[in-house]
């Protein structure tokens, strides 16, 4: 027999639904995922996207990301970092020099003739995140990933064999490190996020830029400006990328779908992200070539004066550290050490 409870309950039962209060296990989530390059980039396209339809695979689709390329949720690229904090994104990719000063000890990255190949030194800067930085610099993130590009170069309008062709030139740097060794080199270094470049260039606003090969296809340097350097050995200088997601969000997620970001997240991705990165940058080197550019591939002993120019860099970092009470030096040999014991795992 059908009593008046019966009903009542399941009226409540129906009506808890339809409002979607639905245990916690069963939770569902959307994460905007903001970064500042265009969609069809390789990053978003190789990476973030590849990184994103994962985790909503692993998640049976119960975590939704939605993806704004090209700065769609507003600010400036240099801003990303803190929309991450502050919850206008969910999830951010940024690069961490576009905030110079901010995380201080990430930049021993930046040093010049650093670079190796891109997963080596990928490894080597998410183990020292995890031993220095999660609790310190970065302790008001959750750190999902950290990689570097390929090799940094310089594309200029005109040809650069030595530091002595810089003389007069503007040339773009993308860090407070870079910007520094530019200034070394005798160049004037103008700071800008990478989706200026092509406007900058196309107007002569500078007359050069510092980028991997990868990311000049979608801006199009190569019909820009007609030449590019290239050095011997390790590279003239490389950059940190984080991928950071709002702490408070994270928290916000039962543990089902936590083990899904993890699981999905730390040093796999971090060296899939450096070394997908590397990859693409054999391509858009053949594209500049496609185009009748002309590429200077340095010697090791051309590249050698360049190194011995760089020193300066060096010096000024590591007295930067000292005043902020950091041991630079220590650092720099630990991700010296690192980079030369991972380099032999990744080497082609």
């Amino acid at each position: 027999m059908t009593t008046r409870r019966s009903i009542l309950g399941a009226a409540t039962a129906l009506a808890l639904t339809a409002m979607g209060a639905l245990p916690a296990s069963a939770q569902e989530v959307t994460l905007k995922l903001h970064q500042f390059l265009p969609a069809q980039a390789n990053v978003p396209k190789l990476v973030l996207d590849v990184w994103a339809d994962k985790v909503e695979e692993a998640s049976g689709n119960r975590i939704k990301i939605d993806r704004y390329p090209s700065m769609q949720l507003g600010g400036k690229p240099p801003e990303l970092i803190d929309q991450a904090k502050d919850g206008v994104a969910d999830i951010v990719w940024t690069v961490v020099g576009y905030t110079p000063g901010r995380f201080p000890s990430t930049e021993v990255f930046e040093l010049p003739f650093m670079m190796t190949n891109a997963r080596a030194v990928s490894h080597a800067y998410w183990d020292m995140m995890q031993a220095h930085w999660i609790d310190t610099e970065f302790k008001d993130y959750k750190i999902l990933a950290g990689w570097v590009h390929g090799p940094g170069l310089i594309h200029s309008a005109d040809p650069v064999e030595s530091p002595e062709d810089l003389e007069g030139m503007k040339i773009r740097g993308g860090s407070r490190s870079v910007n520094s060794l530019l200034t070394e080199l005798g160049a004037t270094p103008v700071g800008m996020p990478v989706p200026a470049i092509p406007e900058s260039l196309s107007k002569g606003v500078i007359s050069g830029t510092t980028i991997p090969w990868e990311v000049t296809t979608s801006l199009k340097v190569p019909e820009l400006v007609q030449n590019h350097t290239e050095f011997a050995g390790k590279a003239l200088y490389t950059l940190p990328f984080v991928l950071a997601m709002n702490k408070e969000k994270y928290e916000s997620l039962p543990d089902d779908l936590k083990k899904v970001i993890d699981d999905n997240s730390g040093l796999e991705l971090s060296v899939f992200a450096g070394g997908t990165m590397a990859d693409a940058d054999l391509p858009a080197r053949e594209a500049a070539l496609d185009n009748g550019n002309n590429i200077i591939e340095l010697s090791a002993e051309q590249t050698a004066v360049w190194r011995e120019r760089a020193q300066p860099v060096y010096d000024q970092w590591l007295a930067d550290m000292k005043e902020r009470g950091i041991d630079g030096q220590a650092l720099l040999d630990e991700a010296n050490m690192l980079i030369e014991k991972y380099t032999p795992q990744y080497a082609n």
